[in-house]
């Protein structure tokens, strides 16, 4: 098991019922802080002495502060932390459910667990440490509809940018317009039409209503 564990959580209820529930691991020191900041320095010190924290579990949102900070939200500091390649297994624990957002954490950045805070939330996130700790990616199980299915690993941010639009009820000259306003690339007819032709095979959508409808299903808006 892990043997030190640090936890970003700025709300005290909370940050009480994961000091109860990790009570319960034996000899686990665990560290709670309340800022993403003060979580990154302390992470980053532990590294420099040598006794590295092995877990991170953090939320993703941070209410503002008084004080000046760099990193403002959890998203934040796992990019830093990723960025200047700390060997240590994340945890996400969010009351976020959007698929995009769980699955770009999950896919892309590459954290090892997403646990939904809820009724069960203390169970689940025990499941998500042993999981982790054994070298398995864990996510909550009524989120597991939300992971990326393997027909729509094609299918890119450009691509959920088109959905999102087409969903808005733009039609495909409308939303070469939008694109062209933003500076957008594949901002032509032909190519916003090849990339929804593409997105329908992938999703085995009969129509454009059918795409969104089972782009919504998935999770991906």
């Amino acid at each position: 098991m892990f043997k030190k564990i640090i936890v970003a959580e700025d709300i005290d209820s909370i940050s009480q019922g994961l000091k109860t529930l990790l009570e319960k691991l034996d000899g686990v020191e665990v560290v709670y802080t309340k800022y993403c900041d003060e979580t990154f320095l302390k992470i980053k010190k532990a590294q420099n002495d040598n006794e590295p924290f092995e877990l991170l579990i953090t939320d993703l949102s941070f209410k503002s502060s008084h004080m000046d900070v760099n990193l403002t939200s959890g998203e934040q500091l796992i990019g830093q932390l990723k960025k200047e390649n700390f060997d240590i297994v994340i945890i996400v624990y969010s009351i976020d459910e959007r698929g995009y957002s769980i699955r770009y954490l999950l896919d892309d950045v590459g954290i090892d667990g997403y646990v939904s805070k809820g009724r069960e939330s203390t169970r689940d996130l025990l499941k998500a440490i042993k999981a982790t700790y054994d070298g398995e990616q864990y996510i909550s199980p009524h989120l597991i509809h939300l992971k990326k299915p393997s027909s729509v690993t094609d299918i890119d941010q450009f691509d959920l940018e088109i959905i999102q639009l087409l969903a808005k009820g733009l039609n495909q000259i409308e939303i070469v317009e939008d694109f062209k306003r933003k500076g957008k690339k594949a901002s032509s007819i032909s190519s916003i039409e090849k990339r929804i032709i593409k997105m329908k095979a992938s999703l085995k959508a009969k129509n454009t209503t059918h795409l969104i409808s089972l782009a919504k299903d998935m999770g991906l808006l």
